[in-house]
């Protein structure tokens, strides 16, 4: 039987693995981690969808909690935790996409979301996580059993919403030097990659209040989506750069036009438009109406454009 004794009792007996740095944390900050998620309200389903919001929290929740040389890495125990049993049942299934077959680790973040569409937990352990008393339960269990010497950091932090996604948007904002809660690695992983992919868009509607900056258009749906897209000045493949003053909140189709070189921005952040097109000059959507219009700017002087970001598309995309 599935109750919240033996509940309580797998989770203190969660097999980690072992290595020169000790047993491995890994498991249990993804258990915390949706824990965290339910409650509040990003996972609303027993359908746990690998998105750059879980693994920022993971990637947090790793940081306040684990003292260890371990690496954070997230595939590790998404793929690992289905080897758990819950009163002989499996605690952790993973759901393919069609036509996928997984026989070993994925360590690729990218890869694994293709071939994993998501997991789910042992459907009456899900039920027992609906309770907000037992969440409470079954963190304080896992903090007190495997994170004795770091549990009131993360409780302290998690009050003041300090930490590692505070950190990282803060640095992308351009109001911060560098991340306080750095993981220990030397460059950009695939994994931060990942995080700042789910982030720079996010950021860029924030600081552009969800305004195309060339057309002015402004579009919010009831159910939480716009049409403004996340633009990078220079390409997130030459740059790794995605700070908000390496942005550009566009619409679709003067996003597709930047990125092609059909428009751009001067020093003094006019429109620029190429003479090398061909278009109906008098149609109101023309690009030709947005020539030497100022862009609308972000809230901010450090969210502004980087002028060498800038020049740098002229020089490289625009078609002049």
């Amino acid at each position: 039987m599935i109750d919240v004794r033996s509940s309580i009792q797998k989770l203190k007996s969660i097999r980690q693995g072992t290595s020169k740095y000790g047993n491995a944390p890994h498991k249990l900050i993804l258990i915390l981690t949706i824990i965290e998620l339910i409650e509040n309200g990003h996972f609303l389903k027993n359908e746990f969808y690998i998105d750059p919001d879980f693994v920022a929290h993971f990637r947090e929740n790793w940081t306040l909690l684990v003292d260890t040389a371990h690496s954070p890495d997230f595939t590790q125990p998404f793929y690992y935790l289905q080897n758990e049993k819950l009163a002989g049942e499996p605690f952790w299934k993973l759901h393919l996409n069609f036509g996928f077959t997984l026989t070993n680790h994925i360590r690729s973040i990218n890869i694994l979301k293709d071939v994993v569409k998501y997991a789910s937990f042992q459907e009456d352990f899900y039920l027992l996580l609906q309770n907000s008393e037992f969440r409470l339960l079954a963190q304080h269990t896992i903090l007190d059993t495997y994170f004795t010497k770091t549990k009131e950091q993360f409780v302290i932090a998690k009050q003041f919403g300090k930490g590692y996604i505070n950190d990282l948007e803060g640095f992308l904002l351009n109001e911060k030097e560098a991340p306080i809660y750095n993981i220990g690695f030397s460059s950009i992983d695939e994994e931060e990659v990942f995080v700042r992919s789910g982030l720079f868009p996010r950021l860029i509607r924030k600081v552009y209040s969800s305004t195309c900056c060339m057309s002015g258009m402004k579009l919010i749906t009831d159910f939480g989506g716009d049409l403004i897209e996340a633009a990078h000045i220079i390409p997130f493949s030459v740059s790794k750069d995605d700070k908000v003053t390496n942005g550009l909140a566009l619409c679709p189709n003067l996003h597709t036009a930047f990125d092609k070189g059909l428009v751009s921005i001067d020093d003094h952040f006019r429109i620029l438009v190429s003479s090398q097109i061909s278009e109906n000059t008098e149609h109101p959507y023309s690009l030709a109406q947005l020539r030497q219009k100022k862009i609308i700017m972000p809230f901010g002087s450090k969210h502004y454009p980087n002028i060498e970001n800038i020049r740098w598309h002229r020089e490289h995309i625009f078609k002049d």
